[in-house]
């Protein structure tokens, strides 16, 4: 029998919580020295009363102690979660100063909770700074909350391969609460460590304190908001070149694992970020993708020097790979080349048990350990053959899990892209539209949804399903469809 109360419970915690967050961009309204955008602050009052209200009911019904969380019950809590956090997460959006609809409000809210970074604003420069900056708090928030579940809930439901990583966290089973909450702190506390560390950064590099604190929290969470709008390439241009380098280093970080970075930290066992095999395979991928895209971006302005290069290739290419989304030019004038090119790495992703998104590292590494054995074993069939992650021996049930994954994800990605076809958006849109929902990247391509564009005049249609694309992407898809099969839902 499948036991709503603790789904109930820990989803009307999570909105009070949220609630009492929204008293904080409430507050910067309030100090704002402009009148107009000081009458926001009503909005965010009113949007905490709603959730506090909603959320803290609903807990204290239910309120009682937990004795297990079961897997059904695991998957329909992580789905209820985030989508009630992005329902009520954009009421003051939709309330506010930022002159958005209902449905606006939710595709920005889902598309910060889940760290997407794709935008519906037009004017960043002008916005009320308490909506900026709980765009950027969602996708802090949304930063952290999937490194938590990708520790906590996912190894245990076994999504997509994850169950390879049970043993590196804790051993979950179907006890969810209990041992989540203090792997939970300490893994919140390093991350809260790396957002300051990169603000300090920003901050003494020149860029201003409000800004460096709103990037700071969408660049370690790979999400991609930004207070302008041209993004970071609006401080680039005041002079201030190191940003870039640094956004980059601490685009990187947030894709690591941060269950390692935990190690790091407790046992002071920092070599781990060096022989971990995901970690290894990843700044490989940086390397040489990075390397390829500099080349192209010689031969594509001449006169240009090494260095400058190597800044836009790195840059743009650990955006789009990570999920980030963050601009610094718009390289669909790049040529066909590099359009193709980010189109492709937009899918893959970064490390399992960080920030980032897309299809991740590690899912790649099982399926080529997958071919080189079947290969081994066509030109020896009586060998035998064992596949390793991280020299441990996979089973086939990771072999499915993943192989599964990358089929449904792909089948995902075709529905949706032909669903926006038939609502009207042209071929480049549409396929980069929903490869950037699923993948969580932000920007898509072409003139409407590319790097200097955004999704502001997308059909309500077309906002709505990409919003569940991008939680589809976010939960690693069979989080949310198991739900859906009438099979779960029977005792």
């Amino acid at each position: 029998m499948l036991a709503l109360r603790p789904v109930l419970l820990v989803t009307g915690a999570l909105v009070a919580v949220l609630g009492l967050l929204m008293l904080l961009p409430m507050a910067v309204d309030l100090l704002s020295t402009d009148e107009t955008h000081r009458a926001d602050w009503s909005a965010f009052a009113l949007g905490s009363i709603i959730a506090v209200f909603i959320g803290g009911g609903a807990a204290a019904a239910t309120w009682g102690p937990i004795d297990r969380i079961t897997v059904r019950e695991g998957f329909l809590l992580t789905a209820a979660s985030w989508l009630s956090l992005v329902i009520f997460g954009a009421i003051p959006l939709a309330l506010g100063g930022l002159d958005i609809d209902y449905t606006d409000a939710f595709f920005e809210a889902m598309s910060g909770l889940t760290t997407t970074g794709s935008t519906i604003v037009t004017d960043l420069d002008h916005a009320p700074p308490g909506a900026l900056l709980w765009r950027s708090m969602l996708q802090w928030l949304g930063g952290v909350g999937i490194v938590i579940m990708a520790f906590a809930v996912m190894p245990a439901l076994k999504v997509g391969g994850m169950q390879i990583f049970k043993s590196e966290a804790w051993d979950t089973s179907e006890k969810y609460i209990a041992n989540a909450a203090q792997y939970s702190l300490m893994l919140t506390q390093i991350y809260v460590f790396f957002t300051a560390l990169c603000f300090l950064a920003l901050w003494g590099f020149g860029m201003p304190a409000w800004d460096a604190v709103n990037h700071a929290m969408t660049t370690v969470a790979t999400g991609g908001y930004s207070t302008r709008d041209a993004s970071l390439g609006a401080f680039l241009t005041m002079g201030r070149a190191p940003l870039d380098l640094i956004v980059t280093i601490f685009m990187i970080v947030g894709s690591l694992p941060f269950g390692i970075l935990l190690v790091g930290f407790m046992r002071n066992e920092w070599s781990r970020l060096f022989t971990d095999s995901q970690i290894r395979f990843f700044l490989g991928v940086v390397v040489v993708l990075t390397v390829i895209m500099m080349f192209r971006v010689l031969t594509l302005f001449d006169g240009m020097d090494g260095f400058t290069a190597f800044r836009l290739a790195v840059f743009n290419v650990v955006s789009v790979l990570t999920g980030t989304g963050y601009a610094t030019t718009d390289y669909n004038a790049w040529g066909p080349f590099a359009v193709g090119f980010f189109f492709c790495i937009m899918f893959i992703g970064g490390c399992a048990g960080s920030t980032s998104c897309g299809m991740k590292i590690f899912r790649f590494q099982v399926a080529l350990s997958a071919l080189r054995v079947y290969s081994r074993r066509l030109a020896h069939p009586n060998g035998v053959f064992v596949a390793r992650y991280n020299g441990r021996a996979l089973t086939d049930d990771v072999f499915v899990s993943v192989l599964s994954f990358f089929f449904v994800y792909f089948a995902t990605f075709a529905t949706i892209a032909v669903l926006l076809s038939g609502l009207g958006l042209d071929t480049i849109t549409a396929l980069s539209a929903a490869g950037s929902a699923i993948a969580n990247v932000g920007p898509g391509l072409g003139d409407i949804v590319g790097p200097g564009g955004n999704y502001a005049s997308l059909p309500d249609a077309a906002k709505l399903l990409l919003s569940a694309g991008m939680l589809l992407g976010r939960l690693e898809l069979f989080t949310i469809l198991v739900i859906l099969t009438p099979t779960f839902w029977r005792g």
